[in-house]
């Protein structure tokens, strides 16, 4: 029997490694060298964050995904590793019409856990994936409802360094699945990297799951 083959994941997310292992996916991680070199400019440049104005979530995180998965591509031929499909993906929380990414700092996360405190909220997961040829991507749309949280709730929250590296400021494998009341959607998307989504697009691109 041949081996599977690879594809590349352009995320250094520890959640998104080991959701693509849980599916059996064989891959390499593809992650940003500062300062590297492509086309004359730094290779972290290359994908800007920035909402454009009046941009919905939807269209925001599924424009991110591409863009990462092209990046990705990008990455590969600058260093002329052997030639594979490139997956990329991006979450993003949206309440009220505000699309919210990771916190900058403690008081960031601070502020955006009391805004979700006692509300529902959408967790928006793309996924893309490349190949140099072709593009595809897939959106998963999910709705969380939090329960009202404490001060001091959020305060040892905070403490545990959790929220730091999420969009949205939790985890909701993490010890914020005590904070949530009801999920409807994927739970693998709200991780990160919705699998029923993620599956459709490796058929796509020839990958046996």
């Amino acid at each position: 029997m041949s081996a599977l083959p690879h594809i590349y994941l352009a995320s250094s997310s520890p959640r998104r490694s080991e959701l693509l292992r849980q599916i059996g996916v064989q891959f390499d991680v593809l992650v940003f060298r500062v300062g590297e070199n492509a086309g004359g400019r730094g290779e972290d440049a290359d994908v800007d964050e920035t909402p454009q104005p009046d941009e919905s979530a939807d269209r925001y995180v599924e424009r991110m995904a591409l863009t990462k998965a092209a990046a990705g591509v990008r990455r590969l031929l600058w260093r002329k590793l052997p030639r594979q499909p490139v997956l990329a993906a991006d979450t993003v929380v949206e309440i009220d019409g505000q699309i919210i990414r990771k916190p900058a700092n403690l008081d960031d996360a601070r502020a955006i856990l009391w805004h979700l405190s006692g509300r529902d909220h959408h967790v928006l997961t793309a996924v893309a994936i490349s190949d140099g040829q072709k593009i595809r991507s897939k959106l998963s749309t999910n709705d969380v409802r939090f329960r009202t949280l404490s001060e001091d709730e959020i305060s040892r929250y905070l403490a545990s360094g959790e929220p730091i590296d999420k969009a949205g400021a939790y985890a909701i494998q993490g010890h914020a699945a005590t904070f949530i009341e009801e999920i409807r959607g994927s739970y693998s998307g709200i991780m990160g990297l919705p699998l029923f989504e993620t599956a459709a697009l490796l058929e796509i691109f020839g990958y046996p799951l």
